[in-house]
């Protein structure tokens, strides 16, 4: 939609295109609000609290001459809600130019009580009214100012609920405010519960929140192991609880802890970041007979050892190591994960091979 104004005897045409149109025409609904008049004829501009709006301004030099100009817009609205872009200040004669008008209001222009128009039982003033005032030649003796046709600015909070209406109702400009009630109501409510999934995974719950999560899979929340490490534990506890008293579950919860490598690819255990190894010898073995799994020249039956390897460190000196390593906390893991009759030997060996145990 276009317009344009011209005068007896104008230099220019001057069209106006609105990028964004109201659906819901001020003046439709008065019989609802009791409001004063509006004009609904000409062109309107919708604006939305904190989103960019723009009006195209095209110019058309109807003069034989090539004339500079300067652009202004006035109007009942506060004039840094406007910013003007243009192409350049002088149009060649029978051409054509382009301006821009960005128009941008506070995102908290319904909450600011500045914009409540004084002495009228302190409504607020949705609607404003402007219009575009060139300057040809400014400066000299030939200068002269054309207007445009005055088009209004029609200031609408966003709201999705007026997508599942009719398009009858949409065209009522109080339907949708009335509608934007309920969705400042409910809208909260639903987008919690459109997240709600992001509160029961711990790797993304608030950290208040994982003391419930903890105590839902029956899992001891431990304040003395990091919040990092709490989320992936929760999040396994089953997993744990399935494999508790394996090689397995003792691997996967010193992984968790940690953050080494479970090295599932390596074929070699005691190349492994986690080596879980049983030290024994091979069987008797007489000729063809072998007795069971009887082990000569010593050995501890139910016993293993735990290795933990500290990957080397890189060329450029930093440390790979994923998390530093407690061992009264690794103690009391594998105290914990591991048969009661078994005894263990523990194994911390750092990046610069220097190696700790117990």
């Amino acid at each position: 939609m276009v317009q344009s104004r011209l005068t007896s005897n104008p230099n220019v045409k001057i069209n106006l295109i609105p990028m964004q149109i109201p659906e819901a025409l001020p003046g439709v609904a008065l019989a609802f609000t009791g409001a004063e008049s509006f004009d609904v004829a000409g062109h309107n501009l919708l604006l939305h609290p904190g989103q960019a709006s723009e009006m195209i301004v095209q110019v058309k030099n109807l003069t034989e001459d090539a004339l500079k100009l300067t652009f202004r817009v006035e109007g009942n609205f506060p004039q840094e809600w406007c910013q003007i872009g243009t192409e350049g200040s002088e149009i060649l004669p029978r051409e054509e130019m382009q301006a821009v008008l960005y128009f941008l209001i506070p995102a908290t222009f319904f909450e600011d009580r500045q914009a409540i128009l004084p002495g009228k039982q302190d409504r607020l003033n949705l609607n404003f009214r402007c219009s575009v005032h060139l300057y040809l030649n400014p400066g000299t003796d030939q200068e002269k100012i054309e207007t445009s046709d005055e088009f209004n600015i029609c200031i609408r909070p966003w709201s999705l609920y007026m997508e599942f209406l009719p398009l009858l109702y949409r065209e009522v400009d109080f339907i949708g405010r009335f509608m934007n009630i309920f969705e400042q109501a409910y809208q909260p409510a639903i987008d919690s519960f459109n997240v709600m999934w992001a509160n029961l995974d711990s790797l993304t719950a608030p950290q208040a929140f994982l003391p419930f999560l903890a105590h839902w899979v029956g899992w001891e929340f431990d304040s003395v192991q990091e919040i990092p490490q709490q989320r992936r534990l929760i999040r396994r506890a089953i997993e744990l609880y399935r494999w508790r008293g394996t090689r397995k579950g003792l691997r996967l919860y010193l992984h968790l802890y940690t953050g080494l490598d479970l090295d599932e690819d390596i074929p070699n255990e005691d190349d492994k970041q986690i080596s879980i190894t049983e030290p024994s010898g091979n069987s008797f073995t007489l000729n063809e007979a072998e007795l069971g799994n009887a082990v000569l020249g010593g050995g501890q039956a139910y016993h293993f050892v735990v290795k933990l390897r500290y990957p080397k460190r890189q060329a450029s000196g930093l440390s790979q190591q994923p998390n530093t390593i407690h061992e009264p906390l690794i103690r009391r893991i594998i105290e914990q994960e591991k048969p009661a009759f078994c005894t263990y030997e523990l194994f911390i060996e750092s990046s610069d091979n220097n190696r700790f145990f117990s």
